[in-house]
């Protein structure tokens, strides 16, 4: 028996089934990040809605991707994980698709709520599969491989595939989220082999008995403050990584000059290559993909929650980068940092979450442990957007009109029409971008790092883990 647990695990242990769900993972994450990669802007700029709204709509749907688990996880483990993921698969093929239909913004949110359901009753399915279709001797390397294939897919898509659907037009990377995981349905239906279940009790499978089991679970883990406050604090650090779906994306649409960079890469591929908004995820994720195996060996046997205090550190750091310059190469290094940040400390916190629930429970408790994603992103869209309009937008438009009095300007104004009146009455669009106070912007995300980081000090000081060994 531990010859056998001992024994190197390979890529041959695993059976079909295993990689049928990496396949999904990565189409699936790939559609996702490539919509994601964009989404903000699209709503912005080619649907005309407000920062503000979108702010709405991004703390609406990333929340249902972090809370429909707990959901989704216990109606799968009834009715069937082919099942599950079949609906899942349609939810998401018939949300984004409808998505790239419609331009009114109620119809927007609807479709795209469809969209979040469909994520939300995927994500666990996964996950679940890998768990029972893998052992002691190669989960380890069966969950390395999962989480290599979610970046991998986040990686390509948006550099690959979004700037040529995009340069058609910037709906179509919605038509391919769309078209890409309808397909996913064939190889559920013919090739995804069901994993074994326990069985459960007929009584336990009613649509009553799945909510009231999952309504006792919410309340034991909720009454638990020791384990909610500590998921409350490092929620406060996601706030700041969901800004790279939405407030950063806008920066850079606004203020960056990629000049450089896109005439290193000329200069070194002979590609006519430019940087734009989607290869902010790009950059995250290839960070990961790149350093992941390196960050992970150097603090494997560090202590938990020191090592998550300089992850976050790094990633509040990295944030504070942006403030300094709009320059590409202090842009990067910003982005840069703050991944390795990202991968530093997240492993930690899974690590941790475990020392800090009871040991009779642990499976229970480590299953509300995302809830660090249902704050973070709650928090991070509203909160980005409305600090984006009131830091960065209004300073402009108020020079603006007072520049141009003139001028009819309504206080909800597209930045770009804003630039044609201040152009047309030759203002230069960098006259006006100087009156936007972006440094302010990230450092006070920064500051809700700092937040974060004292959280966790005094959390460690006072209240600190159960197996207060290894903390």
């Amino acid at each position: 028996m531990n010859s056998e647990l001992k024994k190197k695990a390979s890529f041959r242990d695993f059976p079909p089934t295993y990689w049928v769900v990496i396949v999904f993972e990565f189409f699936e994450r790939g559609a996702y990040y490539g919509v994601m990669s964009i989404l903000s802007v699209y709503l912005t700029d080619m649907l005309g809605f407000s920062k503000t709204e979108v702010g709405t709509i991004k703390s609406t749907i990333q929340p249902l991707l972090y809370f429909l688990p707990i959901l989704s996880g216990a109606i799968a483990d009834r009715l069937g994980y082919r099942k599950t993921l079949m609906v899942a698969f349609s939810l998401l093929g018939i949300g984004y698709y409808l998505t790239a239909q419609v331009t009114d913004y109620l119809a927007v949110f609807v479709f795209l709520l469809i969209m979040a359901f469909g994520a939300g009753t995927f994500k666990p399915i996964i996950s679940g599969t890998i768990a029972k279709v893998t052992d002691e001797t190669n989960s380890g390397l069966g969950f390395g491989i999962f989480y290599w294939s979610i970046n991998l897919g986040a990686f390509i898509f948006p550099l690959v595939v979004v700037p040529w659907l995009k340069s058609m037009d910037w709906s179509y990377v919605l038509v391919m989220a769309a078209i890409i995981t309808s397909l996913m349905l064939i190889p559920t239906l013919f090739l995804y082999k069901e994993p074994e279940r326990e069985k459960i009790d007929d009584s336990q499978n009613s649509i009553f008995a799945i909510f009231g089991d999952i309504g006792k679970k919410i309340g034991l883990v909720f009454m638990d403050w020791r384990f909610m406050l500590f998921i409350f604090i490092y929620s406060w650090f996601w706030i700041l990584y969901f800004q790279m779906f939405d407030s950063v994306l806008w920066y850079v649409q606004q203020f960056v000059d990629a000049s450089a960079l896109n005439n290193f890469v000329h200069s070194v591929t002979g590609l006519d290559w430019k940087f734009d908004v989607e290869h902010v995820t790009v950059v995250n994720a290839f960070t990961i993909i790149a350093l992941q195996l390196f960050v992970s060996s150097i603090v494997k046997n560090t202590k938990a929650l020191p090592t998550l205090i300089v992850g976050i550190s790094m990633g509040t750091i990295g944030m504070a980068i942006l403030a300094f310059s709009n320059n590409i190469w202090i842009f990067l290094a910003g982005i840069i940092l703050f991944s390795i940040g990202e991968m530093t400390a997240h492993p930690k916190y899974i690590s941790y979450l475990g020392l800090i629930a009871p040991k009779d429970k642990k499976a229970t408790y480590m299953g509300f442990g995302f809830l660090y994603g249902f704050f973070g992103s709650f928090v991070g869209g509203y909160l980005g957007a409305w600090l984006y309009v009131k830091l960065v937008d209004n300073p402009m438009i108020a020079f603006v009109r007072n520049s141009v009095p003139s001028a009819t300007i309504s206080d909800d104004i597209k930045i770009p029409d804003l630039i044609a009146i201040a152009e047309g009455a030759g203002i230069t669009k960098e006259q006006v971008s100087t009156h936007a106070h972006t440094a302010e912007l990230w450092l006070l995300f920064s500051g809700i790092g700092v937040f974060c980081i004292v959280g966790l000090l005094l959390y460690q000081k006072f209240i600190g883990a159960r197996e207060s060994s290894n903390f």
